[in-house]
């Protein structure tokens, strides 16, 4: 009885370690933050998401802010990082996640001529993030590359994109199912493909009959409600529960962000309790 015991005890706390949380890029709420921090953020608290990518601190002090988070309830749990300082110098970055509190630190863009990035740029991009990822390790911070659909051009029997992929050794992704699907790629294959390498995910879906784009730019006002596009998100989810992706972080970069992320918290919602 007591190894019963014992048994499910540790299936309980393994469940809990291994269960996705709903997050929000604050990205989704940049027209509207600056407008009035408050009211947005405790805004955020009562759609039930404590877990916040990116900053919205707006003319904040750094105190002020942490304050603000403190008294929603909120936690910053991936901070953004530019390319350029990437290269440069990592220690302002650890300095902005710790003070944060921030486990992931993860680079959006990858500087490049407008349009597809090359194999050579991807393979020089891999080499630095590897080496960051390897640095921001010590820091107890994990570094992440988010993909974003410039990186689908045809290479060999592949894509550009199958480089980094397959290369990423220090280092993981927080892949945008919207920007890779604009891309022509496969984000539920991709994850198949590569488990393991997504602790967090962007979930953004992308309306009906929307072309696709690969130079990392298309209408933000295609972001639609999750689970009434083009995109399978029910399909990323349940994956994204068998690999134990911490972060189901939602980004609605519309202009209706503000009606659509409620509904899209539902939907993730109703996903997980299947």
């Amino acid at each position: 009885m007591k190894r019963l015991i014992l048994s499910f005890i540790l299936a309980f706390f393994s469940f809990q370690m291994n269960a996705q949380e709903i997050a929000l890029q604050l990205y989704s709420l940049r027209n509207q933050i600056p407008q009035d921090p408050e009211k947005y953020h405790q805004m955020v608290a009562d759609w039930g998401i404590s877990a916040l990518e990116g900053l919205g601190r707006h003319e904040m002090s750094e105190f002020e802010y942490l304050k603000l988070l403190e008294e929603n309830e909120l936690e910053i749990v991936g901070v953004g990082a530019d390319f350029n300082q990437l290269a440069r110098d990592l220690n302002p970055i650890i300095a902005q996640a710790k003070l944060y509190g921030a486990k992931y630190v993860t680079c959006y863009w990858i500087p490049h001529e407008e349009g597809p990035i090359s194999l050579d740029e991807i393979k020089l991009a891999t080499a630095l993030f590897n080496q960051v990822g390897a640095e921001l390790k010590e820091h107890g911070l994990t570094f992440l590359y988010h993909p974003h659909g410039y990186e689908f051009a045809k290479a060999g029997n592949g894509v550009v994109m199958d480089y980094m992929w397959k290369n990423a050794e220090n280092f993981a992704f927080n892949m945008d199912v919207f920007w890779v699907k604009m891309g022509g790629g496969d984000p539920l294959k991709i994850m198949k493909k590569y488990k393991g390498k997504f602790p967090m995910l962007h979930l953004k879906d992308r309306k009906i009959g929307t072309p696709g784009s690969m130079d990392g730019h298309g209408d933000v006002e295609t972001n639609v409600v999750l689970g009434t596009g083009d995109i399978d998100i029910s399909g990323i989810i349940k994956e994204a529960k068998k690999q134990g992706t911490k972060y189901l972080v939602i980004e609605d970069e519309s202009s209706r962000s503000v009606e659509q992320i409620p509904q899209s918290v539902a939907f993730i919602k109703k996903q997980l309790e299947k």
